[in-house]
């Protein structure tokens, strides 16, 4: 195990310094998820909160589907999105638990706010765990389809 950790804060050092950072460490996520809720409200739309951390491949997968992918621009347009670093479960909990402790069945982890602060969705079985089999369209749809339904906490 302590291998294991060592070896994941290494790739976690080394993408960080390669510039290749999906959740970044140093963000003020609660100031980040102000912001995007605002920005939602102004644009009437739901905000997607990303739980996921840069050893994690799926949420490294997802990261990259969501910035970059097929999709991405249909994303960005539809939704307000922010990346919340958990690190090695150490950060950001307080934002997990507020938020229906998306990562209760592991990360990456997303829960669906509506533009006013409004639980829309919460994944609680791992829902994202395969993000890098879902591809850009098996994404898009995930998202367009629990951010219509209702799961609260």
């Amino acid at each position: 195990m302590k291998r294991f950790f060592i070896l994941t804060t290494l790739l976690a050092g080394l993408a960080a310094c390669t510039g290749d950072s999906h959740y970044d460490e140093s963000a003020d996520a609660k100031a980040d998820i102000r912001q995007a809720l605002s920005d939602a409200k102004i644009r009437n739309l739901p905000v997607i909160l990303i739980f996921g951390a840069n050893w994690c491949e799926e949420c490294r997968a997802l990261s990259t589907e969501i910035k970059t992918g097929k999709n991405a621009s249909k994303i960005a347009k539809e939704f307000q999105v922010v990346k919340v670093n958990v690190g090695n479960f150490e950060s950001n909990l307080d934002i997990a638990n507020l938020y229906g402790n998306p990562i209760s069945g592991g990360i990456p982890g997303a829960t669906i706010l509506s533009p006013g602060n409004e639980v829309i969705y919460v994944t609680k079985r791992g829902e994202l765990s395969i993000a890098r089999n879902m591809g850009d369209d098996g994404i898009y749809d995930f998202l367009k389809k629990v951010s219509k339904t209702s799961n609260k906490r």
